[in-house]
C-alpha cells in the first residue's frame, strides 16, 4: 500500500513539473546559473525589477565614475561583459568585466585594447552602448563609435584577450546596431537605427544583411515610432540581441517620448517573423518598464531605461534583462518567455506597415 501511495505521489509531482514547462520554446542553450528572482506576490506586469537594483552603482572602481548601458554573456561557466564606462574626462570607452553570478562584477583597469585585422592598435576615440553575442564559435561586439561622426563599430574575439576590429558596417550617422545570434539563409543580420549628427529627434529600426560582415545590403524597414503611443512617439532603437523563440524573434527595444523636461526612455518589446525579420508579427502597445525608481529617474541623464543585454535559459524559459538606468547605473529585470510573449500578443498594437517586408512605404 505504501508503495502504491508513493507511486501516485511521484506521478503527481511529475505532472506538476509538466504543467509548469514553458509553452514558448527558447532556441537557446540551457543556463542553469542564470540570475533570477521570483516575481513579487501581487505584482502586475510581465517584467519585474531585481529588488537589489542597481547592481552596478556609481564609482565602481577608483578610475571609473559611471557604468551603465552594457552587454553581458555566459562564458566558461561564469559570465563576461562589455561595459560602457566613463572616467573623469567624460569620454565613454568599453571595459571588460567578469562575474560568477552575473550580478556582482569586477572590471579590468584599462579599456579594451582593440587591434585591426593586421594586429596593429586600432583604439576608438570613443565607444558606447555595446552589444555582445556569440555566432557559431566567435564572439562579436558592436557599439557606437567615431567614424567622421557617430557610426557603428564592429569587433570579434574568441578568447576575450585579442579584440579585432572589423570594417565599419555603415557610414555615419547610425546607432543601436544589434546582430542576430545566428545566420538566416547563410547571411548575417543586423538591426540599426540611421540617425542625424545630433541627439536624434527621430529614428526607425532597419534590417540589413551581409554574407561576410563587410558588405551590407538588402536594407529593410522594420518599424518606426508611433504617434498614438506617446512612450515611443519620438524614436525607437533595438536593444539586446533578438531571442529566437517558437513564436519568432523576441526583440526588446527602447522607445522615446518627448516631454517639457526632455526625453524619456522606456522599454518595449515585439516579435519579428523568424524567416523574414523585417516583418513584425506582434508589437506591444504599452511599455514594459518606464523610469519609476530613483536610479532610473535621477542621474547624469534622468528618466532613462535602456535595455542592452539578456540572458536566457532554454529549460525554464527564464529571461534576465540588463538595462542602463539614467546613464549612471546598471539595472536588472526578469521575465519568462511564456509571460512576455503572451503579454505582447494580448497587447498587440502594430502600426501600419509593420507587418510588411519593409521595402517601401505603402
Amino acid at each position: 500500500m505504501h508503495d502504491i501511495l508513493q507511486f501516485f505521489k511521484l506521478l503527481k509531482m511529475e505532472k506538476g513539473k509538466e504543467d509548469i514547462m514553458p509553452k514558448v520554446e527558447l532556441f537557446t542553450e540551457e543556463l542553469n546559473n542564470i540570475p533570477w528572482q521570483e516575481k513579487p506576490e501581487g505584482f502586475e506586469g510581465p517584467v519585474w525589477r531585481y529588488s537589489e537594483n542597481p547592481i552596478i552603482k556609481r564609482n565602481p572602481t577608483k578610475e571609473i565614475g559611471r557604468i551603465f548601458n552594457s552587454a553581458v554573456i555566459p562564458y566558461e561557466g561564469a559570465f563576461i561583459g562589455v561595459f560602457r564606462a566613463e572616467k573623469a574626462d567624460g569620454i565613454p570607452m568599453l571595459y571588460l568585466g567578469r562575474s560568477e553570478d552575473a550580478i556582482h562584477w569586477s572590471f579590468e583597469e584599462e579599456s579594451i585594447p582593440f587591434v585591426d585585422e593586421s594586429g596593429e592598435p586600432y583604439v576608438p576615440v570613443y565607444a558606447y552602448d555595446p552589444r555582445l553575442l556569440k555566432i557559431e564559435d566567435t564572439y562579436y561586439m558592436i557599439w557606437c563609435t567615431d567614424f567622421y561622426g557617430a557610426a557603428l563599430g564592429l569587433a570579434k574575439t574568441k578568447d576575450f584577450k585579442t579584440f579585432v576590429r572589423l570594417e565599419n558596417p555603415f557610414i555615419p550617422f547610425n546607432r543601436n546596431g544589434v546582430l542576430f545570434p545566428r545566420k538566416v539563409d547563410g547571411k548575417f543580420l543586423l538591426l540599426s537605427r540611421p540617425s542625424d549628427s545630433g541627439h536624434t529627434p527621430f529614428g526607425d529600426i532597419f534590417l540589413s544583411e551581409s554574407p561576410d560582415l563587410t558588405y551590407w545590403g538588402k536594407h529593410r524597414h522594420v518599424m518606426g515610432n508611433t504617434h498614438n503611443q506617446w512612450w515611443q512617439s519620438v524614436k525607437i532603437g533595438a536593444g539586446p540581441a533578438p531571442i529566437e523563440t517558437s513564436e519568432g524573434w523576441l526583440l526588446f527595444y527602447h522607445g522615446v517620448s518627448g516631454t517639457c523636461n526632455g526625453f524619456v526612455y522606456s522599454m518595449g518589446a515585439c516579435i519579428l517573423d523568424k524567416e523574414n525579420p523585417s516583418i513584425v508579427r506582434y508589437r506591444c502597445g504599452t511599455y514594459l518598464l518606464t523610469p519609476e525608481e530613483w536610479y532610473e529617474e535621477r542621474g547624469f541623464v534622468p528618466n532613462v531605461v535602456f535595455p542592452c543585454a539578456t540572458l536566457q535559459d532554454k529549460k525554464t524559459g527564464r529571461i534576465a534583462i540588463y538595462y542602463g538606468a539614467a546613464d549612471s547605473y546598471v539595472g536588472l529585470a526578469f521575465t519568462t518567455a511564456d509571460e512576455i510573449v503572451t503579454y505582447i500578443k494580448e497587447n498587440d498594437a502594430k502600426s501600419q506597415g509593420d507587418d510588411t517586408i519593409g521595402i517601401s512605404k505603402r
